[in-house]
Protein backbone atom coordinates (compact mmCIF):
# COMPACT_ATOMS: atom_id res chain seq x y z
CA UNK A 1 0.00 0.00 0.00
CA UNK A 2 1.24 3.46 -0.87
CA UNK A 3 -0.06 6.49 1.01
CA UNK A 4 -0.18 10.00 -0.41
CA UNK A 5 -0.69 12.90 2.00
CA UNK A 6 -1.82 16.40 1.07
CA UNK A 7 1.69 17.86 0.94
CA UNK A 8 3.03 15.02 -1.24
CA UNK A 9 3.53 15.35 -4.99
CA UNK A 10 0.61 14.36 -7.17
CA UNK A 11 0.25 10.66 -7.92
CA UNK A 12 1.16 10.40 -11.59
CA UNK A 13 1.03 6.58 -11.57
CA UNK A 14 -2.60 6.25 -10.50
CA UNK A 15 -4.23 2.92 -11.17
CA UNK A 16 -7.55 1.24 -10.53
CA UNK A 17 -6.81 0.23 -6.93
CA UNK A 18 -6.93 3.69 -5.36
CA UNK A 19 -9.10 5.18 -2.63
CA UNK A 20 -9.55 8.77 -1.50
CA UNK A 21 -10.37 9.06 2.22
CA UNK A 22 -12.95 11.88 2.13
CA UNK A 23 -14.70 13.29 5.16
CA UNK A 24 -14.13 15.89 7.83
CA UNK A 25 -10.58 16.87 8.67
CA UNK A 26 -9.58 18.08 12.13
CA UNK A 27 -8.49 21.70 12.22
CA UNK A 28 -6.40 21.29 15.35
CA UNK A 29 -3.83 18.88 16.76
CA UNK A 30 -6.15 18.41 19.74
CA UNK A 31 -8.90 16.80 17.64
CA UNK A 32 -8.11 13.22 16.63
CA UNK A 33 -8.46 12.23 13.00
CA UNK A 34 -10.46 9.18 11.98
CA UNK A 35 -8.11 8.48 9.03
CA UNK A 36 -5.36 6.56 10.94
CA UNK A 37 -8.00 3.97 11.87
CA UNK A 38 -9.02 3.72 8.20
CA UNK A 39 -5.38 3.18 7.18
CA UNK A 40 -5.05 0.38 9.74
CA UNK A 41 -8.22 -1.25 8.39
CA UNK A 42 -6.85 -1.17 4.83
CA UNK A 43 -3.63 -2.75 6.13
CA UNK A 44 -5.68 -5.42 7.92
CA UNK A 45 -7.45 -6.21 4.63
CA UNK A 46 -4.08 -6.28 2.79
CA UNK A 47 -4.97 -3.45 0.43
CA UNK A 48 -2.33 -3.22 -2.27
CA UNK A 49 -3.25 0.10 -3.82
CA UNK A 50 -2.93 3.83 -3.29
CA UNK A 51 -4.60 5.75 -0.47
CA UNK A 52 -5.08 9.51 -0.83
CA UNK A 53 -5.30 11.29 2.50
CA UNK A 54 -6.24 14.99 2.40
CA UNK A 55 -4.35 15.74 5.59
CA UNK A 56 -0.74 16.60 6.15
CA UNK A 57 1.40 14.03 7.92
CA UNK A 58 2.66 16.91 10.07
CA UNK A 59 0.87 19.92 11.50
CA UNK A 60 2.89 22.64 9.83
CA UNK A 61 0.85 25.61 8.68
CA UNK A 62 -0.17 25.55 5.05
CA UNK A 63 1.16 28.16 2.66
CA UNK A 64 -2.20 28.99 1.10
CA UNK A 65 -5.30 26.88 0.82
CA UNK A 66 -5.40 26.79 -3.00
CA UNK A 67 -2.71 24.13 -3.30
CA UNK A 68 -4.60 21.89 -0.85
CA UNK A 69 -7.83 22.24 -2.83
CA UNK A 70 -6.13 21.47 -6.13
CA UNK A 71 -4.37 18.41 -4.66
CA UNK A 72 -7.69 17.12 -3.34
CA UNK A 73 -9.61 17.70 -6.58
CA UNK A 74 -6.93 16.00 -8.66
CA UNK A 75 -6.94 12.87 -6.51
CA UNK A 76 -10.73 12.81 -6.11
CA UNK A 77 -10.99 12.87 -9.89
CA UNK A 78 -8.50 10.05 -10.56
CA UNK A 79 -9.27 7.60 -7.75
CA UNK A 80 -11.19 4.39 -8.25
CA UNK A 81 -13.23 4.73 -5.06
CA UNK A 82 -14.11 7.53 -2.68
CA UNK A 83 -14.61 6.44 0.92
CA UNK A 84 -16.63 9.20 2.58
CA UNK A 85 -16.82 8.73 6.34
CA UNK A 86 -18.76 11.49 8.11
CA UNK A 87 -18.34 11.30 11.91
CA UNK A 88 -19.73 14.82 12.06
CA UNK A 89 -19.25 16.72 15.32
CA UNK A 90 -20.85 20.14 14.99
CA UNK A 91 -18.35 22.16 17.05
CA UNK A 92 -15.06 20.45 16.18
CA UNK A 93 -15.68 18.88 12.74
CA UNK A 94 -18.81 20.37 11.16
CA UNK A 95 -18.01 18.79 7.78
CA UNK A 96 -18.98 21.74 5.61
CA UNK A 97 -16.46 20.97 2.87
CA UNK A 98 -17.45 17.31 3.13
CA UNK A 99 -21.03 18.24 2.27
CA UNK A 100 -19.86 19.96 -0.91
CA UNK A 101 -17.62 17.05 -1.91
CA UNK A 102 -20.49 14.62 -1.27
CA UNK A 103 -22.67 16.55 -3.70
CA UNK A 104 -19.93 16.86 -6.31
CA UNK A 105 -19.04 13.17 -6.32
CA UNK A 106 -22.24 11.35 -5.30
CA UNK A 107 -23.18 10.46 -8.88
CA UNK A 108 -19.62 10.10 -10.11
CA UNK A 109 -18.88 6.80 -11.83
CA UNK A 110 -15.70 4.91 -12.53
CA UNK A 111 -15.66 3.41 -16.00
CA UNK A 112 -13.68 0.27 -16.74
CA UNK A 113 -13.99 -1.70 -19.98
CA UNK A 114 -17.46 -0.40 -20.77
CA UNK A 115 -18.76 -1.11 -17.25
CA UNK A 116 -19.24 1.49 -14.60
CA UNK A 117 -20.43 1.85 -11.05
CA UNK A 118 -20.94 4.53 -8.46
CA UNK A 119 -17.58 5.01 -6.82
CA UNK A 120 -18.58 7.00 -3.73
CA UNK A 121 -19.06 4.85 -0.63
CA UNK A 122 -20.66 6.74 2.25
CA UNK A 123 -21.01 6.01 5.92
CA UNK A 124 -21.43 7.66 9.29
CA UNK A 125 -21.83 6.60 12.90
CA UNK A 126 -25.49 6.23 13.84
CA UNK A 127 -25.20 9.07 16.35
CA UNK A 128 -23.55 11.59 13.97
CA UNK A 129 -25.86 14.63 13.71
CA UNK A 130 -27.16 16.39 10.61
CA UNK A 131 -26.55 13.59 8.08
CA UNK A 132 -30.19 12.99 7.15
CA UNK A 133 -29.96 14.70 3.76
CA UNK A 134 -26.77 12.82 2.86
CA UNK A 135 -28.43 9.54 3.91
CA UNK A 136 -31.49 10.27 1.75
CA UNK A 137 -29.51 11.25 -1.35
CA UNK A 138 -27.10 8.33 -1.02
CA UNK A 139 -29.99 5.85 -0.90
CA UNK A 140 -31.82 7.53 -3.77
CA UNK A 141 -28.93 7.76 -6.21
CA UNK A 142 -26.84 4.68 -5.44
CA UNK A 143 -29.57 2.30 -4.23
CA UNK A 144 -27.25 1.45 -1.32
CA UNK A 145 -27.56 1.91 2.42
CA UNK A 146 -25.13 4.18 4.29
CA UNK A 147 -22.67 2.15 6.33
CA UNK A 148 -22.61 2.76 10.08
CA UNK A 149 -19.06 1.48 10.77
CA UNK A 150 -15.76 2.54 9.30
CA UNK A 151 -14.68 -1.10 9.00
CA UNK A 152 -17.81 -1.95 7.02
CA UNK A 153 -17.17 1.00 4.73
CA UNK A 154 -13.57 -0.09 4.10
CA UNK A 155 -14.84 -3.59 3.30
CA UNK A 156 -17.36 -2.16 0.79
CA UNK A 157 -14.62 -0.32 -1.08
CA UNK A 158 -12.43 -3.42 -1.09
CA UNK A 159 -15.27 -5.54 -2.54
CA UNK A 160 -15.95 -2.89 -5.20
CA UNK A 161 -12.31 -2.84 -6.29
CA UNK A 162 -12.24 -6.63 -6.39
CA UNK A 163 -15.24 -6.57 -8.75
CA UNK A 164 -13.45 -4.02 -10.93
CA UNK A 165 -10.32 -6.15 -11.11
CA UNK A 166 -12.45 -9.13 -12.25
CA UNK A 167 -13.73 -7.22 -15.29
Amino acid sequence: MKIFYAQDPYDRDAHVASVFLAGPTPRSKDVPSWRPEAVELYKKHEFDGHLYIPERDDWEALEGYGNQIEWEHYHLDICCAILMWVPRELKLMPSLTTNVEFGLYLRSKWKVRSRSGYRLFYGRPDDAPKNGYLNYCYRKFTQREPCNTLEGLVEETMEYMKRLSDI
